[in-house]
């Protein structure tokens, strides 16, 4: 069974707390914070202090995105809050291997993501020291876009790359739902990152059991 991985930034932040109940009533074992700057990212979200929030809900493992410029000066923020995954894009870093000994030192689990326009082979250098990949499905920034279909000849590109014996998740953001989960599994991912599949789909907890099932 996948990982699962709700995005909060597609839910109603009016209801926060009742609908990461849901999304634990359906089994999923992450919460996925998307933190964009609106400069790395056409958007702007929210920041450390919303994780801290989250934390306080729940005690469910939280995976936290950073599609920001500069992620090295807030890494010691989002660990403070409560990050148990801190991912920093590929894109916006330029010494990546100090970024994640950083995170690492700081007591979090670090991640690495690629945009669509990226090729794998970026990870070559990188994917032995980090504790997950993050394959981007969509341009960042927004929810609700639809899915790019190199990402699951990027998935597989990125497993193959991992050194046996090496644990390395391998996960997947962008036009996520029931209906590609299970190829998005085949094809390499053990963490599947859905918002809008979940949050608009009027059942919560049965979406999340469904991509549970991929």
């Amino acid at each position: 069974m996948p990982i699962v991985a709700p995005s909060i930034l597609s839910s109603d932040f009016t209801k926060l707390e009742e609908q990461i109940r849901l999304v634990e009533k359906g089994g999923a074992e992450w919460i996925h914070l998307d933190i964009m700057d609106g400069h790395f990212v056409p958007n702007l979200t929210f920041g450390s202090m919303l994780v801290s929030a989250v934390n306080k809900m729940t005690d469910l493992v939280l995976d936290t995105h950073l599609m920001i410029d500069n992620p090295d000066f807030f890494l010691e923020d989002f660990v403070k809050a409560g990050a148990d995954f801190v991912t920093v894009h590929y894109e916006a870093v330029v010494h990546l291997n100090r970024t994640v000994n950083r995170i690492r030192e700081l007591g979090a689990k670090a991640g690495v993501a690629i945009n669509p326009s990226t090729p794998t082979d970026v990870l070559k250098e990188i994917v032995s020291d980090v504790d997950l990949v993050l394959v981007m499905s969509v341009n960042p920034g927004f929810g609700g876009q639809e899915f790019i279909d190199s990402a699951y000849r990027k998935l597989s590109e990125v497993k193959a790359l991992i050194p046996k014996g090496k644990k390395v998740h391998i996960e997947v953001d962008g036009g996520v739902d029931p209906e590609n989960a299970s190829k998005l599994v085949n094809a390499g991912a053990d963490v599947l990152v859905a918002g809008t599949s979940i949050f608009k789909s009027g059942d919560i907890p049965a979406t999340v059991k469904k991509l549970k099932l991929a």
